[in-house]
């Protein structure tokens, strides 16, 4: 199998990788919400927990969808995928720590760390797409860290926006595959 060929299986098989951006839109902006309504502590909680909830709800949305075509096991593939989600985690507790003694911080440093993640799926997928995509997480994450910090209250909001805006672009990419 080419690195061409598993690339274009990823692409079919999780459609694109829409469902990872549409469920993450959804807890971003509940971590946002949880952020201003009960506590920003509360909020890294919700954004840390919940961001381990993506594949699970991403692989819930892609098997209620028709025409599922999952990649087999053993695929060249999966290691990489794994691998990258990984990251995702052990960079938060980075945000978090910096969220600790500058709360208005955690969610740009937040974006830096995901929209990072998401250049290994240009490799992952083999798409631009998503080089767009981290490119404007990780814009937006510096921006609120060292521009303009006053949005760091409201950009898990922006970064859910983002993801929400991606949704149908990377649909429609997996359509093409």
């Amino acid at each position: 199998m080419t690195i061409i060929e598993a690339q274009a299986d990823v692409r079919r098989a999780y459609r694109g990788g829409f469902s990872g951006p549409l469920v993450s839109a959804l807890i971003w902006a509940i971590a946002n919400t949880v952020y201003l309504l009960v506590s920003p502590g509360a909020a890294m909680v919700a954004l840390f927990f919940g961001g381990m909830l993506i594949f699970p709800l991403s692989a819930v949305i892609l098997r209620m969808m028709p025409g599922r075509i999952p990649l087999p096991a053993g695929h060249p593939s999966n290691a990489l995928a794994i691998q990258s989600a990984f990251t995702v985690p052990v960079g938060l507790l980075v945000a978090i720590a910096l969220g600790t003694y500058e709360p208005v911080l955690f969610f740009p440093a937040s974006l830096l760390i995901v929209g990072a993640h998401y250049f290994v799926f240009v490799s992952l997928y083999g798409t631009r797409i998503f080089a767009v995509l981290g490119g404007t997480l990780v814009a937006l994450g510096a921006i609120g860290m060292f521009l303009v910090p006053g949005i760091g209250a409201v950009s898990g909001w922006i970064g859910g926006a983002v993801f929400l805006v991606f949704t149908p672009v990377l649909l429609r990419s997996g359509r093409r595959a």
